[in-house]
């Protein structure tokens, strides 16, 4: 193992090892907490699932609010997202979480001080806390974890994109794998095993199109264009959660020309992070994620009596 990941490594089995001797104390909300984490850094699908779960809790009339970090937000301390806002006052993530579900969503650094302004501005009910597997000063009543069969060939940071060893998948209260993989080569101890489907709803044109995104995985996304029968006559891609510029427009724009395609096509991600630079490209089509999780109604059930149950116990 390369030294600098061991040294990393071993930082995160310490700082684990304290929160669960107890040494270092969790915060409490009055409402239930339900994670959505992973173990690398970016690209798992939490923001689907977390959207897919959100929804799931609405059909049964179960309130939410979601709270969040707001990665690359240029404000900072605890604020209530806006829909009609901006990803630089929030974040992209928050603000698509905020536009597609329609609950209230709360960025903030510190999770335990978002969770007090949700529940004094919307009263005590579930928190569903996005990115939260790392995040252990906030007591949570059910652990969720996005994984992979890659994970398990991946190293840790910095020379990999684990963010923890692959052993700190036995904290988790559930493993969800997504398309129909295999676990292979994953610790998984005696926690729930969930299946996902993830795929997107392909736009119905038949025009040549460029694609073009910011996010942690490209070649997935272009992948999904070319398996629904998208014609694609080039791609450009950005880093992940990239903020466009005019300067980026006019370099689309010309791309476009130059490859004699008809029209744009991105990820929603993405059609938030142009924000009014979206009706200089058009036509463009927007791409919605589509996750659709195995026997849901079992597993929102399952949440449910798991969460009931431990927030009856004495913290």
């Amino acid at each position: 193992m390369n030294p600098l990941a061991a040294l990393y490594g071993a930082a995160v089995r310490a700082r684990n090892e304290l929160y669960d001797r107890g040494t270092l104390s969790l915060s409490h909300l009055q409402g239930p907490v339900v994670s959505i984490g992973n173990i690398t850094v970016g690209g798992s699908g939490k923001t689907p699932f977390l959207i897919l779960l959100g929804e799931l809790l609405k059909q049964y009339g179960i309130p939410c609010d979601v709270l969040s970090r707001g990665y690359r937000r240029l404000t900072a301390g605890t604020i209530a997202v806006d829909p009609a806002g901006s990803p630089r006052e929030y974040g992209d993530e928050p603000l698509l979480i905020a536009r597609k579900l329609g609950v209230p969503v709360i960025v903030g650094e510190d999770r335990y001080a978002a969770g007090r302004l949700a529940e004094e501005k919307f009263g005590p009910r579930l928190h569903l806390l996005d990115d939260g597997f790392q995040h252990r000063r906030l007591a949570r009543e059910f652990d969720i974890v996005l994984a992979s069969p890659n994970d398990a060939r991946d190293s840790l940071l910095p020379t990999g994109r684990l963010r923890e060893p692959l052993s700190s998948l036995t904290r988790a209260d559930a493993v969800v794998l997504t398309n129909d993989t295999a676990g292979d080569g994953l610790r998984l101890g005696r926690q729930q095993v969930w299946r996902v489907t993830r795929d997107i709803v392909a736009p119905p044109t038949e025009e040549s199109c460029l694609a073009f995104c910011g996010i942690a995985r490209p070649q997935n996304f272009v992948a999904q264009l070319q398996a629904a029968g998208v014609m694609l006559a080039g791609t450009s891609s950005y880093r992940d959660h990239h903020r466009y510029s005019a300067q980026d427009v006019r370099h689309l724009l010309q791309l476009r020309k130059r490859l004699g395609a008809r029209a744009f096509v991105t990820t929603e991600k993405d059609a938030v992070n142009l924000e009014g630079y979206l009706a200089a490209l058009q036509p463009v089509h927007v791409v919605p994620v589509r996750m659709r999780l195995h026997n849901a109604a079992a597993v929102l059930e399952f949440i449910l009596a798991t969460v009931s149950e431990r927030k009856r116990r004495p913290a």
